[in-house]
């Protein structure tokens, strides 16, 4: 046995710091290991980064890659439960007025919508088809999202899901010729890579905890959603290109004034550090090389780069930082707003959709666990603190 399945004593320091590394689960579709990054079902994710995100979807829920036949069959089987979302399932997005609120809170109401409108809800056994019907249906909710927000609902393009799911939402989008080509290949890479986390990040974590009381698939995902939306989870990336913009150099020189005065008043350097990892994130580097290909005279990317090489050394000199390195987000903004989203507001959303497939697995995992009893509800112990007796008089 190895460390990870020792017994696991809990101390008066785990208590009120977020659970942070306290073993409460186990996690069938991936782990993240300190110094070599995420792993899918015991793949490198570098090494399934340039697959289908079809396929990486696959791979997620049965925990084995497709054969070609299985890869038709599954993508088919997505495009055909595209085709049969409810008409009007999404129509309470054109009662919000456009720009109001955060996109990730459209996010969640889409989502929502969605389960409302879906029967399968209501049938005993149907987790599957939800996270099904959801996992196909997330584009045309994500570029209805992104058109009706904007006040251009008429631009949306009619769904195309035979497409693939990151092509048809460029095509409602009305993306075409060569910037519709690098869009996807930057988006696909990006799907794939933030897909899944283990199972203990802040939003898989909500989200297995709702799906625990038996919640719909739907209710379970907007939670987790609602997790992601904080500026200390998935709106790293929005708050990361904001960070590189308003450096906005990539002289060494600089940057290296810039950070120290930030530290000096006791500011966040977003894009560097992780929570597990004790070297360099590698969806980090896979998205700077990504950057080379697709955008590598970007001033934003520049800055990027020249980032990953100036910082750590200034961070490692703070003793109580243990990961002075890139993480994903350093550059994952940067790339989106080089193929043409421009405003950072909307990365979480990405990162969002890219989520849904991973925590519909891991749900559906524990929906299946223990011999098909599936995991209790999730019920944590609080320790009161000490408090004085006390009487109404």
């Amino acid at each position: 046995m190895g460390d990870e399945d020792t017994l696991y004593t809990i101390t008066e320091a785990d208590l009120d710091s977020g659970l942070r590394g306290v073993p409460v689960g186990t996690c069938r579709t991936s782990y993240v290991d300190p110094i070599e990054g995420v792993h899918y079902v015991g793949y490198p994710v570098g090494d399934l980064a340039n697959l289908e995100e079809e396929d990486v979807i696959y791979l997620l829920m049965h925990k084995r890659l497709p054969t070609g036949e299985e890869s038709d069959a599954f993508r088919a089987e997505l495009a055909h439960r595209a085709e049969e979302i409810p008409t009007g399932a999404l129509r309470v997005l054109e009662s919000l007025t456009p720009g109001s609120g955060h996109p990730m809170d459209w996010l969640a109401i889409g989502i929502m919508a969605l389960g409302a409108a879906d029967t399968n809800t209501r049938r005993p056994g149907s987790s599957r088809a939800d996270a099904m019907n959801l996992i196909a249906r997330m584009p045309e909710l994500m570029a209805r999202l992104f058109l009706l927000r904007g006040g251009k609902p008429e631009e949306l393009k009619p769904r195309k899901p035979e497409l693939g799911l990151v092509e048809n939402f460029v095509h409602m989008l009305g993306v075409e010729g060569d910037e519709a080509k690098r869009m996807e290949r930057m988006l696909r890479f990006f799907f794939i890579l933030h897909m899944d986390h283990g199972g203990g990040n802040l939003s898989t974590f909500s989200g297995k905890a709702v799906a625990s009381g038996r919640a719909s698939v739907y209710a379970s995902i907007a939670s987790a959603m609602n997790a992601l939306s904080g500026p200390l989870h998935g709106r790293a990336n929005q708050a990361c290109l904001e960070f590189v913009q308003r450096i906005g150099t990539s002289d060494p020189d600089e940057i290296e004034a810039f950070v120290r005065s930030e530290l000096a008043a006791r500011r966040p350097i977003y894009g560097f550090g992780h929570g597990v990892l004790r070297a360099e994130d590698p969806r980090a580097r896979l998205l700077i090389e990504l950057g080379e290909e697709i955008c590598p005279d970007d001033e934003n990317f520049r800055t990027v780069t020249a980032l990953r090489e100036v910082v750590p050394p200034i961070l490692k000199e703070i003793p109580k930082i243990s990961n002075p390195y890139p993480n994903v987000d350093l550059a994952s903004g940067s790339l989106l707003h080089s193929v043409g989203f421009r405003k950072p507001d909307y990365y979480t959303t990405f990162f969002g959709w890219a989520r849904v497939a991973g925590i519909c697995a891991q749900i559906l995992d524990e929906r299946s666990a223990r011999e098909g009893r599936g995991t209790p509800i999730y019920r944590p112990k609080y320790i009161p603190r000490e408090q004085p007796h006390q009487r109404l008089e």
